[in-house]
């Protein structure tokens, strides 16, 4: 498969799977879980066939790691806006987290923290580098540093995903450095 058809599955499938799944008729279990059948289906259904063999490459190749496949069922590890419990256990977090954002939303940051948005959590970065080439997807990047331990004996709740993303409710402003 080119790169080019990957990268057109593994958006269809963040779209689908993260944010929008009533929209090709497929449903989501309370741990964000479907039947790949029921994908493969419904995607053919509305006009975007694809097989098991290219789902199973996109899974695999993945260098974001952003989806699960378990058996005869896939999910998104992380980043869904539709109501999901993703089961990950409270983990303690290292010292430092990043988050990667661009500049023009750095004052609000600074005001608010980091808020989920439209999202169930805040994603941190376990890198500087991670943390980049997030934020870089939407302009250049600016790389905040979070001190996570500190919110961790605040009291914040931590959990990583299974592709190392790190989860957490919010990070309030006190707890970012900002660069420069």
């Amino acid at each position: 498969m080119d790169a080019q058809r990957a990268t057109r599955i593994s958006k269809y499938l963040a779209k689908h799977l993260r944010h929008e799944p009533d929209r090709i008729g497929i449903t989501l279990d309370a741990q964000g879980w479907t039947p790949v059948d029921a994908l493969l289906a419904a995607s053919a259904a509305h006009g975007f066939p694809f097989s098991r063999a290219e789902l199973e490459e996109v899974v695999a190749a993945s260098d974001k790691q952003r989806y699960a496949l378990d058996g005869d069922r896939i999910r998104a590890n992380q980043g869904h806006s539709v109501p999901v419990e993703l089961g990950l256990p409270v983990t303690e977090p290292p010292a430092v987290l990043f988050h990667g954002t661009v500049s023009r939303s750095v004052a609000a940051i600074r005001a608010e923290g980091l808020l989920p948005m439209a999202r169930h959590a805040v994603h941190l970065s376990p890198d500087r580098e991670t943390a980049t080439r997030v934020g870089a997807r939407r302009g250049k990047a600016v790389v905040l540093t979070v001190d996570a331990q500190g919110m961790h004996r605040a009291g914040h709740v931590f959990r990583v995903s299974e592709n190392g993303v790190w989860l957490v409710e919010r990070v309030p402003a006190e707890f970012l450095r900002f660069p420069g």
